[in-house]
């Protein structure tokens, strides 16, 4: 309500918004008008492809670790591995609230002790969780372990310790992506991509087997969280500013619909299946992911530059460029697994997991993954510019979906379906309220004009 208010205020204030407040506008005015908005398309244009470029680079290293754990493991074992890795996204809702929070509240401040002191305070803060949550989980190791019928409870254990680190990783990268150092945010996806490849294979082909693809995911976080981050985040400053507790709020909910919504499907087919169907599934839902990985890239480098915009500046752009990016993306997906699913999955990740008549769903999962990502774009939009509903929209469509594969699970293309059914409800009342709001906005200006 913030951007409402300041329009009520300020009327004519909002460039571009109406014909009267033009014609008033000097050109020197325009010049600066059309300067600021060709600036914001331009950083958002260059940080989208600075990430597009990190999400090639950690989608063909993620792809390589998972055809390399799979080749040396086989369907049943690798079922564990992208087990544990499905955990670790879990995990990863209070991962990425401190990120997005860090990274909203970091980029609305201008001063940078202000900006370090909110980094500062959410980093201690996320240490804290993260260390109760690993050691929460190691107790709770071996009953967890045989619900989710895993050999040992080691492989819990070992995922703790990735746990402690995983959560304050969140509030570094938020640091980095607050600050619009996109670089060095890319280069934290990138490295942790490729310490985890390398460390599995060599694990792996020691003879590890499983629980050292567990392993190598917890190395790699911990490696990943010793990252440097901008300079200006580590100014010493006695500055003590607690978060919104509102925008925590909507952050944990969020991330917690989207973690539900992206990796409760592995888990419950792990349950409801046998380990070596569940492991065939795991790769076509992994190949799905790319879409909604690839996607999130993009809205990283646009929810700085929108929570930063000032409340009356034209914002069109800011929006348009990633869903048009997104469509792309999405598109492209769709039309290669459809045209050549059987392929992808033979050249990927050898021929023990293609077939099986399982082919089908891989076009399924990308296009599922690709309507859930245009509702992630609009969902962080929202949340960029003020405290937004929709994420307890995204809440109810998640808790949908899990009832969902309880109720429909006799194929893995009834579950799939239910995802691809309740995602596009979810896309379609998301778009329903932004234009809502939009146009609840438009009405009052006029009305103000």
């Amino acid at each position: 309500m913030a951007e409402l208010t300041w329009l009520l205020k300020n009327p004519m204030s909002a460039s571009g918004t109406m014909a009267t407040s033009t014609s008033n506008q000097s050109w020197r005015e325009k010049v600066a008008i059309f300067r600021s908005q060709r600036s914001t398309q331009s950083r958002l244009l260059d940080g989208s492809l600075i990430m597009l470029v990190g999400s090639a680079l950690v989608s063909i290293l993620n792809f390589a670790y998972n055809v390399a754990v799979a080749r040396l493991l086989g369907p049943a074992e690798f079922g564990h591995a992208a087990l544990a890795i499905t955990l670790l996204m879990l995990v990863s809702a209070i991962t990425l609230s401190f990120q997005l929070v860090c990274a909203k509240l970091v980029a609305r401040n201008d001063a940078v002790e202000t900006k370090a002191a909110v980094y500062q305070t959410l980093l201690r803060r996320s240490w804290r969780i993260g260390l109760a949550l690993g050691a929460l989980l190691a107790i709770a190791a071996a009953p967890i372990a045989r619900y989710l019928n895993l050999p040992s409870p080691w492989m819990i254990i070992v995922l703790a310790v990735g746990f402690a680190f995983y959560v304050p990783v969140g509030a570094r990268r938020g640091g980095m992506q607050g600050m619009c150092s996109f670089r060095r945010l890319a280069g934290s996806y990138i490295t942790e991509a490729l310490l985890k490849f390398i460390a599995a294979v060599l694990l792996v082909e020691f003879g590890v087997g499983a629980l050292g693809a567990i392993i190598a995911i917890s190395l790699s976080v911990i490696c990943a969280y010793f990252l440097p981050v901008p300079a200006e985040l580590n100014t010493h400053t006695s500055l003590q500013l607690p978060a919104s507790a509102g925008e925590a709020v909507q952050a944990i909910v969020f991330f917690v619909g989207q973690v539900i919504i992206s990796n409760c499907d592995i888990v419950l087919v792990k349950h409801f299946f046998s380990a070596e169907i569940a492991g065939l599934y795991a790769t076509r839902a992994l190949v799905g992911r790319l879409v909604y990985f690839a996607s999130w890239m993009v809205v990283s480098a646009m929810f700085p530059i929108s929570a930063g915009a000032k409340p009356g500046e034209r914002s069109k752009s800011i929006l348009a460029v990633p869903i048009a990016l997104v469509v792309t993306i999405s598109g492209g997906f769709v039309a290669l697994f459809t045209a050549f699913p059987h392929l992808v999955l033979r050249s990927v990740f050898g021929a023990s997991f293609a077939g099986s008549g399982m082919d089908g769903i891989l076009p399924l999962c990308a296009a599922m993954a690709g309507v859930y990502s245009l509702s992630v774009v609009l969902i962080t939009y929202e949340m960029s510019r003020r405290i937004a509903n929709t994420a307890w929209v995204q809440m109810a469509a998640a808790l949908a979906i899990v009832a969902g594969i309880f109720l429909f699970h006799s194929t893995l293309t009834q579950v799939v379906l239910v995802q691809l059914v309740i995602m596009t409800a979810l896309l379609a009342v998301v778009a329903l309220a932004l234009l809502a709001r939009h146009a609840r906005l438009h009405s009052v200006l006029q009305e103000a004009a």
